[in-house]
């Protein structure tokens, strides 16, 4: 177990650029509104993205918590810890494999996270160094598949839910983003990137869809500017997606605690 940590949940994807980042900070959001503690670690070391997402502001660094320990820092009511507190953003990091896994373990062991009832994980896309040192070195309660509609995506998808099915955490659902565009002008709908593709991985993996997203311009802007969509719209129709998401996650974590060892959660 992580100390100060209840549960784990790794929100991951195949490929990079299908808003798996802005799905894990709306969901975190989303839980906390919920009513739990609630953590995001960004283990993308090459491209941490979440400081941004969060409104926490460049050069903002944790303080110390005793020794070889810092305090996670606090955003819209979660705790946070990213490797873009600690370095000069704009400088690439330009690291082999087992410095940035190195990296990782620190962020995870190292922070005081102050009793959590779920620490959701921003994974890196694909499946290298982190994803292997989570699966060996991380109690994961279970994992977030994020993938768009189209074709290319999903093949991805597909092996972020093979990887953790070899590692024996379950697939809490697969989350499928930029599903439908509606124009702002005449109100048209459309699959940009197709569709069901979400429907087909959950069938085939015996899993569900935990919610689908629209490919919306305000989801995008309002991550960009650090007031990520469940804090910026709270009665909004996206952010009911993603209570409703959490919620979900909720009940999975308490039907691993009800199969497996006791685990409460804090009210």
């Amino acid at each position: 177990m992580i100390e100060g940590v209840k549960h784990i949940v790794a929100v991951a994807s195949g490929k990079g650029g299908v808003g798996k980042s802005t799905v894990t900070a709306n969901l975190a959001l989303a839980m906390a509104a919920e009513g739990y503690r609630v953590g995001v670690l960004d283990a993308d070391i090459y491209g941490p993205s979440q400081a941004q997402m969060l409104g926490v502001g460049e050069g903002v660094r944790p303080e110390g918590a005793g020794e070889n320990r810092m305090k996670p820092l606090q955003a819209h009511g979660v705790q946070a810890m990213s490797m873009a507190f600690m370095v000069d953003i704009r400088e690439p990091m330009v690291w082999r494999g087992p410095m940035v896994a190195g990296a990782f373990q620190q962020l995870l062991t190292q922070t005081a996270w102050d009793d959590l009832d779920v620490l959701f994980i921003d994974m890196p896309p694909g499946t290298g160094d982190i994803q292997l040192t989570l699966a060996q070195k991380v109690p994961v309660d279970g994992a977030v598949i994020v993938t768009t509609p189209q074709d290319i995506a999903l093949l991805d998808a597909r092996k972020g839910i093979e990887m953790f099915r070899k590692v024996n955490v379950p697939v809490f659902g697969v989350v499928e983003n930029m599903s439908l565009h509606v124009c702002s002008n005449c109100g048209h709908s459309e699959p940009i990137f197709g569709e069901g593709g979400g429907e087909r991985i959950a069938d085939e993996y015996d899993t569900r869809v935990l919610g689908r997203l629209p490919l919306a311009l305000s989801i995008r802007e309002q991550a960009d500017g650090g007031r990520p969509t469940v804090v910026a719209e709270p009665e909004g129709e996206v952010t009911a997606t993603f209570r409703d998401m959490a919620r979900q996650v909720a009940d999975q974590l308490k039907g691993a605690a009800d199969e497996g060892p006791e685990i409460s959660f804090s009210d």
